[in-house]
């Protein structure tokens, strides 16, 4: 009897399993549907999340069902599909309320439905219904008593506050979540809830959002940080203060004497480890948050800039293009304006993609740049190669177009005698750095940074557009590195492009 009673438990057991193991395998057409998706074809990508939508309802797996449809609505307003996507909401709404599943249940899923309402009325700038639609989520987040939903609700209150410019709330609202998640330890999701609120402000062009999320980020990481390395160098004095007292327990015993202190020495060794490495990691952070920040400021001023250096030079722009002729400077100046424009926007409209590099040899490399301008120079300036036999990860096309780009100026502005010199440094395992130097008058201090802005002042554009040097560094900073000047060479002018692989 009993043997029968093992044998019906354990078949009972192996049919959960693959019951449980049926419920969370996706159907076909969800896993056609997420390969669509994820290669960028809309249109069908949203066909077979609806197919699959239909699947799962009429198969009972309604949780399924309820995500691919939703899916599939946001794929509906992706291509501005408004009146189809408010169908397809209508259609899963009427599929939750005519379902059997439990009232907590239900509301879950009205959530996920009532959410994409709201991102929609986000994107088509309709703030009171919006405000209409997270009202409606609030009451969805209670009856379902789900704590995950609770804090999506907080996300995407702060997500709508800073879209319609009420940063106030949206900055308590961020707070109080990532406060929770702070608190319970949960770093990593807090970062990556900043992250996404970053990047969702990029996607929709909301420089508000953007900068404010990073201004928040930078105090989270901060404080984070410090709140981090003060739990753990806490925990570490508890161990070397329960040793302590051991000791004192065991002082007639030579034997644990020993013993405990060569455990204090352990223990303050890796105390002394995690101090060091927390500074470490604090630097890290702040290096990271400081270069954020100056590539949000430099994205300001380049599109502040451009709308009126574009206004002001559109009355030179019209009697140029009826010339129409090559040979003619101004007509060769527009030309070359319009492509640096072009090569200016399609750098910063590509940030984020990752870039190309490649092992070249620098010896040959160097020389070879440095060749291209031997017949440019006069007066008896000196050219001179400094590059040791050896290979580095670059970007070709990049590092070409500074280096040539840094040569060239400096063939313009050194005087008769002078010294052009192309150089490379190993500056660690993974770091290097090119230096273009030339004797002659140095570059003013006041006037060092302004080098770098696009757009900054109305210019004969005969005489040059300004816009090579900020295009060098948008090259630099894709290639995660930098263009600069260095402040303590003073025999002339010394750029330095350093670059990390």
């Amino acid at each position: 009897m009993n043997k029968k009673l093992i044998i019906l438990f354990f078949s009972l057991f192996f049919c959960c399993v693959l019951v449980g193991a049926q419920e969370v395998q996706k159907s076909d057409f969800q896993q056609r549907a997420e390969a669509a998706d994820k290669e960028g074809t809309v249109a069908p990508a949203r066909s077979l999340y609806i197919h699959a939508f239909n699947d799962y309802v009429n198969k009972g797996q309604l949780q399924q069902g309820v995500e691919c449809g939703v899916k599939a609505v946001a794929l509906y307003y992706k291509e501005s599909f408004y009146k189809e996507a408010f169908e397809l909401l209508r259609r899963i709404d009427s599929a939750i309320i005519s379902s059997q599943q439990p009232s907590s249940k239900k509301s879950a899923m009205h959530y996920l439905t009532t959410r994409e309402r709201m991102q929609m009325y986000i994107r088509m700038h309709r703030n009171a219904s919006a405000q209409e639609q997270l009202n409606i989520m609030e009451s969805h987040v209670s009856a379902s008593g789900d704590e995950n939903l609770k804090n999506d609700l907080l996300y995407n209150k702060a997500i709508y506050y800073y879209t319609f410019g009420q940063n106030a709330q949206g900055n308590a609202v961020f707070k109080e979540m990532a406060d929770k998640l702070t608190a319970s330890g949960e770093y990593d999701k807090v970062d990556e809830v900043y992250q996404t609120l970053i990047a969702n402000g990029r996607r929709s062009n909301n420089a508000s959002m953007v900068a404010q999320s990073y201004s928040s980020y930078i105090a989270w990481k901060d404080s984070a940080s410090a709140l981090r390395l003060a739990r753990e160098t806490g925990a570490l004095k508890k161990q070397i203060a329960d040793n302590e007292a051991v000791i004192a327990d065991k002082d007639s015993s030579l034997t644990a004497r020993q013993v405990a202190i060569v455990g204090l020495s352990i223990l303050a060794v890796a105390l002394a480890a995690a101090l060091i490495f927390g500074a470490m990691v604090l630097m890290r952070y702040i290096v990271l948050t400081r270069k954020q920040k100056k590539t949000i400021k430099l994205a300001n001023d380049n599109n502040a800039l451009k709308a009126k250096f574009i206004s002001n030079i559109a009355a030179q722009l019209e009697p140029t293009l009826q010339k129409l002729d090559g040979s003619k400077p101004e007509v060769k100046a527009l030309l070359d304006f319009a492509s640096h424009v072009q090569t200016l926007s399609e750098l910063e409209n590509s940030d984020g993609e990752d870039v190309e590099m490649e092992d070249t040899p620098m010896q040959p490399f160097c020389e070879g740049l440095m060749d291209q301008i031997r017949g440019k120079v006069s007066g008896g300036v000196t050219l001179a190669v400094n590059a040791p036999k050896m290979g580095a990860k670059i970007n070709k096309e990049y590092v070409s177009h500074i280096l040539l780009h840094l040569l060239n100026n400096a063939v313009q502005y050194t005087p008769d005698g002078g010294k052009i010199s192309l150089e490379f440094r190993k500056r660690g395992a993974h770091s290097h750095q090119f230096l273009v130097t030339n004797t002659g008058e140095p570059i003013p201090e006041e006037k060092r940074e302004d080098l770098f802005k696009a757009f900054l002042e109305v210019k004969d554009l005969t005489k040059g557009d300004g816009l090579g040097l900020p295009i060098c560094r948008q090259m630099a900073l894709k290639m995660n590195g930098d263009l600069d000047i260095d402040p303590e060479y003073t025999k002339g002018t010394r750029f330095v492009l350093s670059l990390h692989v």
